[in-house]
């Protein structure tokens, strides 16, 4: 794959793809939930449709808007808007890098998909994987997001044929998006619908980098450790739960300290170590911090049973009693 560190100019690389298009070798990826890749197989009288259905409207639309001033912009620091296509650094989707990582590093890795083994239902998006024989700088990769509402499981689904209706003959069915969603060449990813970008890859920019930036204040006002080759940063990213659960936590406002006890007086098995710093070993314990700062424990005091609260509404002081602290 190209790794220029300018980003690509995509009209050029438009034009320059339109006139090899029909040369070009596809290879079909299937990727679930956890971004676990699968390649697949095909038959050759799909030849006719996947090329319309990932690649030339893909194309047409970067050629039409060379005429008509179509503007590439940073999703970072832009909206979706008419006539605009939006483009981020590969390296900033972490899942999306990591995918093509696998498939052109580890590609011994990766096994068949397989209904019985793996199950279609699972599954979130197609890649495919275009190539140019003898010349690996023109890869490139198209990615669209499957919705379960497209697919049809064989086993309870009819067949209407010859005027007749009898049993579906296929394990699952799938009817493929035929929109532009989203292009990977190189170092750089062009944005063609931003909602189903976010979705293929649950890259949400704008509360991701609220959520760095809490982990910048938590990291200086909390003494936490690691295992090696892990840190708070990645951990988070990871963990869409404590991305939502950071965009409103008042950092600070429960000390190391009262963290501690706090985790004491719920009967939580938090870990500390010689120097009273906070041991995360993985993702449930960083969940469990986080609660601990955001106070997100509470004991019942009339069964005394314990309780972790999802959602939080913050009272008025009762009438007369003057505000604590």
């Amino acid at each position: 794959m190209e790794t220029t560190n300018e980003p690509q100019d995509i009209f050029l690389w438009a034009n320059n793809t339109d006139g090899i298009k029909k040369e070009l070798n596809v290879e079909l990826f299937l990727f679930n939930k956890h971004y676990t890749p699968y390649s697949t197989n095909f038959n050759s009288e799909l030849n006719s449709q996947i090329k319309p259905l990932f690649l030339y409207d893909l194309i047409n639309f970067v050629n039409l808007g060379a005429g008509t001033g179509l503007s590439v912009r940073d999703f970072e620091l832009s909206e979706n808007e008419d006539n605009v296509l939006l483009r981020t650094d590969l390296a900033k989707v972490g899942r999306a890098e990591t995918l093509i990582h696998l498939i052109e590093k580890q590609r011994s890795d990766i096994v068949e998909f397989s209904e019985q083994d793996h199950e279609f239902k699972r599954i979130k998006g197609i890649l495919a994987r275009f190539t140019l024989t003898g010349q690996p700088d023109k890869t490139f990769y198209v990615a669209k997001l499957i919705s379960q509402g497209q697919v049809i499981n064989g086993s309870t689904a009819w067949e209407f044929r010859d005027g007749k209706f009898g049993a579906f003959q296929a394990d699952v069915g799938l009817k493929m998006p035929a929109d532009n969603q989203v292009l990977i060449v190189g170092n750089d990813i062009f944005i063609y619908n931003q909602s189903k970008f976010e979705r293929l890859f649950n890259y949400d920019y704008k509360k991701q980098a609220l959520a760095d930036k809490k982990v910048e204040e938590i990291a200086k006002l909390y003494k936490l450790v690691f295992p090696d080759g892990m840190d708070l940063q990645s951990l988070v990213r990871d963990r869409k739960k404590t991305v939502n659960k950071l965009q409103k936590i008042e950092v600070g406002a429960v000390t190391q300290e009262q963290a501690i006890e706090y985790a004491d007086q719920m009967k939580l098995e938090l870990m500390t170590d010689d120097h009273d710093a906070i041991i995360i070993m993985d993702g449930n314990d960083l969940d469990m911090f986080v609660n601990l700062i955001n106070e997100d424990y509470i004991t019942s005091e009339i069964t005394g049973k314990r309780y972790e609260v999802k959602a939080k509404r913050l009272l008025d002081d009762p009438e007369g009693e003057p505000p604590r602290g």
